[in-house]
């Protein structure tokens, strides 16, 4: 992992913090939390399903914290040669966004550690999920955190994406021979 410093040293740091330093704002002023919406995702190639999910979960209350996977969970997800972009510069990106108030990472493949530890109003997830079927769906809901759907239909994805990529980049096939050698 990266160590923290290098993770919130370079351009959008501002808005790029560790969970625990973002755990101990909202302790330090429990107003900061109200209207927090928490949207989890690997942002890997960053496209208009992300913006739209995005657009969604900000949507649902007053400040919208981001957390995206490490790139040990996310090649742990998705496979080897993922993620594309490295995490600092996929943090740099979200933060980026103007819709995003916070961006953080988190180690694992779930995000119950973060739910537990910024306590958000509403967490938002994607239109690939339904709320009953959200991982942390219980967790939430024992902690009285709200379960969101959010976003466009799931028409947009880095793996589509890569594929096109991939078949656009292919060497042209070969003329066929005729006759025999």
């Amino acid at each position: 992992m990266e160590r923290e410093a290098d993770l919130t040293a370079h351009r959008g740091g501002s808005r790029i913090v560790a969970a625990e330093e973002l755990a101990r704002r909202f302790d330090a002023s429990p107003a900061t939390r109200r209207g927090v919406v928490l949207a989890n995702g690997i942002f890997d190639l960053l496209h208009v399903g992300h913006v739209r999910y995005l657009e969604g979960a900000r949507a649902e209350g007053k400040q919208l914290v981001v957390a995206l996977n490490a790139d040990a969970s996310a090649r742990r997800l998705k496979g080897p040669g993922r993620p594309v972009v490295a995490l600092p510069e996929r943090l740099e990106l979200v933060a980026a966004l103007r819709v995003v108030d916070w961006v953080t990472w988190f180690e694992g493949d779930r995000v119950d550690d973060l739910l537990r530890l910024l306590r958000p109003e509403v967490h938002a997830k994607g239109t690939d999920y339904t709320v009953e079927s959200v991982p942390e769906r219980a967790l939430a809901a024992s902690l009285g955190i709200r379960t969101a759907i959010v976003g466009d239909p799931k028409e947009h994805a880095t793996t589509g994406l890569l594929a096109r990529l991939r078949a656009w980049d292919a060497p042209a096939e070969p003329p066929e021979r005729g006759g025999v050698a």
